[in-house]
């Protein structure tokens, strides 16, 4: 008997037995009309954040001042290890919840530089997220280094192993991409990229950004060296909540990042003369971490945990199907074309499709549709499911007011948006 992808019947009896479907009821979902398939950008918030949040506030920083340091200190170890743990595949003393993306990334690329000083080029690809290439530009021209970008102008977004064994030579010091490209939704084959720079005498540092808690990796097993990553994306840990930055136990006594702050120093409390790097993951954090920020870290990922990475991409790979089947049935009529791979193996938990009208039907969803995605240039609309907080019904409903916004041509009574965003 054939499914009708095109009924509600069927996202319904997807969510009926759906393994992950009580999650949902542990976040705040005020609009219950609202289609929200964003979460690939900002995570919708846990419950229990605000309860977490409120007991700190009163309990610990409220109460106990300054003497709640001494059970502070740490915790950037010991989230970054739940962080690890939860969605990397790495084993504990690897991974420091700390900072933003960009600083982490700053950090440890020009630390892998510096550790090949004899090499002078980095790889990276033209797609990639923009604050990469930035402040890759930025090293290169802090350091006289070359920038090559890879461009694949297939139209993919995607660096294949082929394309990267064209630009490796002896004078590559460090290759960094996207684990999942954040235009395209394309998901880079971690361990053959990574093995690739190795055996070519070179480091790497993927971004996982758009990947964690969403994608199962498994750092340990596939030897990857280093890494960053935020938080609240699928993660659902708030905006601007702390990211992370992964060192294996291999490189740590390798690399030196250039940011000497006192949380590394080996005896931090002395505040002594010179600066000595203390051994291991703290050797890498440079300064007093966000604890409120980290309490929703460790809130949310506890969640990620609990649910299991292995069923929330099971899910991803179910949801973004029926996005494609939807997509299919009734957009591709409407002149919408698929930028991420139809193979659910190749993305993680969201798509991109094109329109020459996206930015128009992006705003439209939003004022009239109720339906909130994202658009980015130069004509694609993201849309996600973020497994812990969305409904197959959610995914459904989005798509049919997208379909019925082009279809009656609702969309171009939209007024251009002043804000900055989209």
């Amino acid at each position: 008997m054939s499914i009708d992808v095109t009924s509600r019947t069927h996202a319904e009896a997807l969510d009926a037995k759906d393994p992950l479907a009580a999650f949902r009821n542990e976040f705040v979902i005020e609009d219950q009309t609202l289609s929200y398939l964003d979460g690939n950008s900002l995570g919708r918030m846990p419950i229990e954040t605000i309860k977490v949040v409120d007991k700190y506030l009163r309990n610990e920083w409220g109460s106990k001042l300054v003497t709640g340091w001494s059970g502070w200190i740490d915790e950037a170890q010991s989230v970054g290890d739940l962080i690890g743990r939860a969605t990397l595949g790495a084993s504990s003393g690897q991974t420091l919840c700390v900072d933003t993306t960009s600083v982490n990334f700053y950090q440890l690329c020009s630390a892998a530089v510096a550790a090949r000083p004899n090499r002078k080029t980095i790889v990276s690809d033209t797609a990639n997220f923009p604050t990469d290439r930035y402040i890759l530009e930025g090293i290169c021209k802090q350091y006289g280094l070359k920038l090559v970008l890879i461009d694949d102008d297939s139209g993919e977004e995607f660096v294949s192993p082929e394309m990267l064994k064209k630009v490796l030579n002896d004078d590559v010091a460090l290759v960094t991409l996207s684990v999942i490209q954040y235009r395209s939704g394309v998901l880079h084959d971690v361990p053959k990229l990574t093995q690739l720079v190795r055996d070519a005498g070179a480091l790497f540092v993927w971004d996982a950004s758009h990947a964690g808690g969403v994608v199962p990796m498994q750092y340990d097993k596939d030897k990857v060296d280093l890494a960053v990553g935020c938080t609240y994306k699928y993660c659902n840990s708030g905006p601007g909540s702390p990211a992370w930055l992964y060192v294996s136990h291999a490189m740590q006594n390798e690399l030196q990042v250039p940011i000497q702050g006192w949380f590394a120093q080996r005896d931090q409390f002395a505040m002594g003369q010179g600066f000595d790097r203390v051994e291991g993951m703290r050797g890498f954090q440079i300064a007093s971490p966000s604890i409120i920020g980290m309490r929703c870290v460790q809130t949310s990922l506890s969640m990620i945990e609990r649910a299991g990475l292995e069923e929330i991409a099971k899910k991803a790979a179910i949801g973004t199907n029926l996005m494609i089947d939807l997509h299919d049935a009734w957009l591709a009529p409407l002149g919408f074309s698929v930028v991420t791979p139809r193979d659910s193996r190749r993305r993680g938990g969201h798509i991109s499709v094109r329109h020459e009208h996206a930015y128009k039907i992006s705003e439209a969803m939003r004022v009239f549709g109720n339906v909130i995605g994202d658009f980015r240039q130069p004509d694609c609309i993201r849309l996600a499911i973020s497994p812990l907080a969305t409904s197959y019904v959610e995914v459904f409903d989005g798509f049919a007011r997208i379909r019925d916004l082009v279809t009656t041509k609702k969309y171009l009574e939209v007024e251009e948006s002043s804000s900055r965003v989209t």
